[in-house]
């Protein structure tokens, strides 16, 4: 990838605008295909079909297996998400927070750190999701 100045942005800067934008979407996307066909669709789309999916401490391959079971044990979800970061090391990081309903009907607030990795055709090619939420109240669940 070259790194020539254009009207005042670097082909990188161009590069890495466009990918935060497609990072952003990922995070309302995830929120919207619980009940949007289409968005499900987009969403796979932002992903190889060899992404890989760590998360929990386990490495999968592929994004759709992950999304359809998050959602067989998830009635409802939000996300909120701080800027996306390029690191050093070309990956984009942000932390994030997530309120939901479980499939049972409990209510739950998370927290944690996604690290992407995006290859030059704007799709994602590995995802790292991890949670950060203590369990603070654990003493007060039965």
């Amino acid at each position: 990838m070259s790194n020539t100045t254009t009207a005042g942005n670097t082909t990188n800067d161009q590069h890495t605008d466009k990918n935060i934008t497609m990072l952003n979407n990922y995070f309302r996307l995830y929120d919207a295909s619980r009940t949007d066909d289409r968005a499900m669709h987009d969403l796979l789309s932002l992903f190889t079909q060899d992404a890989e999916i760590v998360s929990g401490g386990r490495s999968r391959t592929g994004f759709e297996v992950v999304i359809k079971t998050f959602y067989e044990h998830n009635k409802d979800i939000k996300h909120m998400w701080d800027a996306w970061v390029l690191q050093p090391d070309g990956s984009y990081l942000t932390n994030w927070a997530v309120c939901g309903q479980a499939a049972d009907g409990t209510v739950y607030a998370k927290a944690g750190i996604d690290i992407m990795r995006v290859n030059d055709m704007g799709q994602i090619t590995y995802l790292k999701n991890v949670q950060t939420t203590e369990e603070e109240y654990s003493e007060f669940n039965s």
